[in-house]
């Protein structure tokens, strides 16, 4: 193994007909990924065991853990999910969760890891919504700080919808910097507070997107000293995205984590090491699955370009 990747076959869970939500492409991308080359059957590690009730509980309530297993949400907060609540969506939760956990542990060997899934930014405190029960980002900072693997982080959060259960957990957190670049009109329609949110307008191209965080990124990185960062890098903030409203292009998004992922790769700790990433999928929701897993694909191939 030289390039990280969680992966488990209850990511692909089963949805009723006609669901908005893509789950396909959780069992597309790996396949992708081993037909081109990109990814090596040893590079893909399933997660070690189910998130275990000690970890979740350093994000999320004990009230809200407990009715989430017990499948016993009130109407409206099932709703909220987007995905009809059942035993195995909440095993493919806390699966997600340890896969973003391992990878972090893996990450501090390989400098990089990927999880397949992930990315849950809008699941808060004591709550899920918009296809997030459980923020497996959260869930691995606080089990890095826990474990003194790390104490400043910086989580970057390039989805085009705000990570607003990330910037609620985080709230009034020093030790976690949470920077959001997204779609001011997209859902959540009421935004949290992040650290840095940058709010980009409807129809934002690939040139507008890129010199924006052309010119923040690197001074992030520069001015926080993070000893850890998770990238959570949605692929939804493609045109053809049916839940986005930005107007980049594939080679756009490409571009993103090319220059995202490389500013990490040249940044250095305090102590002149060489920072650890973990990423975590996102979203995409664009019409064409092909579409979908090419884009997420990308962010694969300039990983491995980079870091291997």
């Amino acid at each position: 193994m030289n390039f990280p990747i969680a992966f488990h076959p209850i990511y692909k869970h089963p949805l009723p007909d006609g669901h908005r939500f893509p789950m396909v492409k959780y069992e597309l991308l790996p396949q992708q990924l081993l037909l081109e080359g990109t990814a090596n059957q040893t590079d893909f590690f399933e997660p070690s065991k189910l998130c275990g009730d000690i970890d979740v509980l350093r994000v999320h309530t004990s009230e809200y853990l407990k009715n989430l297993k017990a499948l016993n949400l009130d109407r409206k907060a099932a709703r909220k999910l987007g995905f009809p609540l059942n035993n195995q969506l909440v095993e493919r939760e806390l699966y997600i969760a340890q896969g973003t956990i391992d990878g972090c542990i893996k990450a501090f060997e390989y400098n990089i890891a990927m999880n397949i899934a992930g990315g849950t930014h809008h699941a808060y405190t004591d709550h899920g919504e918009a296809f997030c029960l459980l923020n497996d980002q959260a869930i691995a900072a606080r089990y890095l700080q826990h474990h003194q693997l790390a104490n400043k982080i910086l989580i970057v959060d390039l989805d085009v919808h705000q990570g607003n259960g990330t910037a609620e957990i985080f709230q009034n957190d020093d030790s976690v910097f949470t920077f959001s670049m997204h779609g001011a009109g997209n859902y959540p329609f009421k935004k949290e507070l992040s650290d840095l949110d940058i709010a980009l307008p409807d129809h934002t191209d690939d040139s507008s997107y890129l010199n924006e965080l052309h010119h923040i990124l690197p001074d992030l990185i520069a001015q926080e000293q993070p000893d850890f960062i998770f990238y959570l890098c949605g692929v939804d903030v493609l045109e053809t995205d049916k839940l986005g409203r930005l107007a980049m292009t594939l080679d756009g998004c490409k571009k993103r984590d090319e220059f995202a992922l490389s500013a990490f790769a040249k940044a250095r700790t305090k102590n002149n090491n060489r920072i650890p990433i973990q990423c975590s999928m996102g979203g995409g929701y664009s019409p064409d699955i092909k579409l979908i897993i090419e884009a997420h694909a990308n962010t694969y191939r300039v990983a491995r370009d980079i870091y291997t």
